[in-house]
């Protein structure tokens, strides 16, 4: 197999990649403009929010609340670069309570996470996450 970033399946190897190397500069901007304008965000055991707005919107409460980096980031895309698929380590703080959840007192955790995406005209169309709640709220109450 060639990997020359002009198959399809690369392309959106590199998409995901990219999106998660700007998550970890803390570039909102970077991530925003490598998605589609009605981008759909399903959050983890949470809401569906459509629209880049609505993903800034997310993106400035978590700022106000965690700063994590992923690390161990493995990416999977289907042939036709349609579907991709993201395992990583998400290495936290919990700066800031969020709400509905515990108090935050600058707790860290490293958790196992997921996330789902579909790519259209080169851009992410969905990202769907996924994070075991109950473990990061056993590691931020120790």
């Amino acid at each position: 197999m060639k990997i020359d970033g002009t198959r399809k399946q690369d392309r959106a190897t590199e998409l995901v990649l990219t999106y998660y190397a700007a998550f970890n500069r803390g570039d909102w901007e970077g991530m925003l403009a490598m998605l589609t304008d009605d981008v759909v965000h399903d959050l983890n055991q949470g809401a569906r929010e459509t629209g880049k707005e609505a993903f800034a919107a997310f993106l400035g409460r978590m700022n106000a609340s965690y700063r994590e980096q992923l690390r161990n980031i493995v990416v999977l895309a289907t042939q036709d670069g349609n579907r991709a698929a993201a395992e990583y380590i998400v290495h936290g703080e919990y700066l800031h309570t969020d709400e509905g959840l515990p108090p935050a007192s600058g707790q860290t955790y490293a958790l196992p996470g997921g996330a789902f995406f579909d790519i259209r005209d080169d851009g992410i169309a969905r990202v769907t996450n996924y994070y075991n709640l109950q473990d990061w709220i056993a590691q931020i109450s120790r």
